[in-house]
């Protein structure tokens, strides 16, 4: 299991990780972020690598919320605060747990158990509404782009690549040409049938049919040489490089 740390004071942040690994010392604490562009900025792109956030409520820069705001996290949240006037505020989120500080060993074990027990509750429900819904599952199939003043209809099946550059996110044909897209990497992700796209890593969702040739890189990881040019090279992050080989290999 995985854990986000949103917390800005250091001493708190330090005894809420030692509090979760006296409770499992499985659990991977997978950051420790202290603001809430810090955090918006990080979820964007990694939300996928958390199974639950602790997240103190009055940080830095504002209050928390505004992150869930900004970012759609479906990943549960177990709130942590010196003040109880957030409780109604926090379950209106996918709020678990609401801890008050001084936190204790035994609020967070409490909480950890509640997460757990939930956890085990659901997956039969959640098996069968992901199957149920992975039957029934329509995939966009074209994107509409803007070229100056025209607007173009791109066929899903006709793009190679989609990145991320900064903030703005690009289409890449199978002829080379790039536009600007009004999505998220994170939407395209839900978006994009999985047998035919794969992200790559934070930058990089990739067609398999764009896909010329494969390059065992350092550090375990891979490098794709496409049919198409591009300005950065496409390294399958670590993390993915499993998961990759099952998706190009087929079944």
């Amino acid at each position: 299991m995985n854990a986000l740390i949103i917390e800005d004071e250091l001493p708190a942040a330090e005894k809420l990780e030692r509090y979760i690994l006296k409770y499992d010392d499985s659990i991977a604490i997978v950051a420790k972020l202290t603001s809430v562009a810090d955090a918006v900025n990080w979820l964007r792109s990694n939300e996928n690598l958390v199974d639950i956030l602790f997240v103190d409520i009055q940080l830095s820069d504002g209050l928390s919320f505004e992150i869930f705001n900004q970012v759609q996290v479906q990943k549960p949240i177990i709130f942590t605060t010196a003040f109880d006037e957030f409780a109604v505020d926090a379950f209106k989120l996918n709020s678990i747990d609401y801890i008050l500080k001084p936190i204790t060993f035994t609020e967070v074990s409490k909480a950890l158990t509640k997460f757990k027990n939930f956890k085990s509750i659901l997956s039969i429900k959640t098996i069968q509404n992901a199957s149920e819904a992975f039957n029934n599952k329509s995939f966009k199939n074209r994107f509409l782009v803007r070229l100056g003043n025209h607007i173009h209809s791109i066929k899903t099946e006709e793009t190679a690549l989609f990145y991320a550059e900064g903030r703005t996110v690009f289409l890449v044909t199978n002829e080379g040409k790039k536009f600007v897209l009004d999505y998220k990497l994170e939407d395209l992700d839900q978006v994009l049938d999985s047998d035919s796209f794969m992200r790559m890593n934070r930058t990089f969702i990739v067609n398999m049919e764009a896909i010329k040739d494969v390059i065992v890189y350092s550090n375990s990881r891979l490098k794709l040489i496409l049919n198409v040019s591009t300005d950065n090279d496409i390294i399958v992050s670590r993390d993915r490089v499993s998961d990759f080989k099952s998706w190009f290999g087929g079944n």
